[in-house]
């Protein structure tokens, strides 16, 4: 009686590891650029946070019926403001928005001052945020800006 043998061939395994190898080459350039899009959802969330935070602190001393620059304070925080935004610094959006581990330069408290976010690997001029803040018209309550804060998020270049 003769054993009849089971398993794979060789030419059989072969066959396999050499399609396994042609899906991973058509697959790997696809999960290989998870870096920039990584980027381009941090601009997008930076963006969105610091627009909420502007609009929060801008409506909480509307509601307060405080001048443009009295400060207002939001979670326990102050929140230093200008034309009843607030201001492009550390002391102002970077606070209201809780914005930590990012990048961030320049920045100060005076009308139009900019301060830009840029996440890790990012391209400062491409892949950023820009705050600017609000430019003041009329002081005293309630706050009214002659230009009011904005936020610029670029994703471009990620």
């Amino acid at each position: 009686m003769k054993k009849q043998q089971s398993g794979f061939t060789l030419i059989e395994l072969i066959m396999v590891i050499v399609i396994l190898g042609i899906l991973a080459a058509f697959a790997l350039p696809r999960f290989a650029d998870f870096s920039g899009q990584a980027r381009e959802s941090t601009v997008d969330g930076i963006g969105g946070g610091l627009r909420s935070a502007m609009a929060i602190a801008h409506a909480s001393q509307i509601a307060a019926g405080d001048g443009g620059a009295e400060p207002v304070t939001l979670e326990g925080v102050e929140i230093t403001m200008i034309g009843g935004y607030p201001t492009a610094n550390d002391a102002g959006i970077v606070a209201a928005a809780q914005v930590d581990g990012i990048e961030k330069t320049a920045g100060g408290a005076g009308a139009g001052a900019t301060i830009t976010f840029t996440p890790n690997g990012g391209n400062a001029v491409n892949c950023r945020v820009i705050y600017t803040a609000a430019t003041p018209a009329v002081a005293g309550p309630p706050a009214v800006a002659a230009i009011p804060a904005s936020v610029d998020a670029n994703n471009d270049g990620c």
